[in-house]
């Protein structure tokens, strides 16, 4: 995984933590979907950058 893409993949878990944890103290429910949704995004971003951190592992 490329030393930028974690990076970009874990702010934008903090953002949708921080955002759902906004959401739950103002009790709106759009904030906490969206930022799961954000934290979602990470956890598929990660996945990407280790699928093909894997793939090149094998290659070489």
């Amino acid at each position: 995984m490329s030393t930028e893409d974690k990076i970009k993949a874990t702010a934008k878990n903090i953002e949708g933590k921080a955002q759902e944890a906004m959401g739950n103290v103002t009790g709106d429910p759009e904030d906490q979907a969206e930022g799961k949704a954000k934290q979602a995004e990470a956890e598929v971003r990660h996945g990407v950058e280790n699928a093909k951190d894997a793939v090149k592992k094998a290659i070489d």
